[in-house]
């Protein structure tokens, strides 16, 4: 979702944080995801454990689609364009970004049950359910494509 369709009784700013917060999750957004899917492809294929969510399909305007990639710092990808996120409060937010009011208000605001992922980054939120690990890099391979993904393939490796 945009931040357009939220309500909050609040407006969100953004200050740099220093020092950053440790990266647990990578976000690509628009023509940054295929980018980030070819890379995240590629470490699961070396053994890294990652998990994957995105909002992605045929119709989707490409610069709607999202690809957030989760893993421990060392195996996240790299893709140009891309954002590394780091949790504050239940909340990933960019690694040098801090929203406020404080993140603890936004997650409540955005609706996050317990448990749930919550992303807030400077013109996007999202929530969900946390995504599984990938079982093989394979699932990716539609993420790779600038025009969306086979509507018979799903992220976590199931068809």
């Amino acid at each position: 979702m945009t931040l357009d369709q939220l309500s909050p009784s609040f407006p969100l700013q953004w200050e740099r944080r220093e020092p950053p917060l440790p990266s647990v999750a990578v976000l690509a957004v628009g023509a940054a995801v295929p980018g980030l899917a070819v890379a995240a492809r590629e470490r699961v294929r070396a053994g890294a454990r990652l998990a994957v969510l995105a909002e992605d399909g045929p119709g989707l305007p490409t610069t709607d689609r999202v690809l957030l990639v989760l893993g421990a710092e060392q195996d996240l990808p790299w893709a140009d364009g891309a954002r590394y996120l780091g949790r504050d409060a239940g909340l990933l937010t960019p690694t040098t970004a801090r929203p406020t009011p404080a993140a603890t208000l936004w997650r409540r605001a955005l609706g996050a049950a317990e448990g749930q992922l919550c992303v807030l980054v400077p013109g996007r939120a999202l929530v969900a359910d946390p995504p599984v690990p990938l079982v093989s890099g394979d699932a990716l391979d539609p993420f790779t494509r600038p025009t969306g993904t086979d509507p018979d393939s799903g992220a976590d490796g199931t068809s």
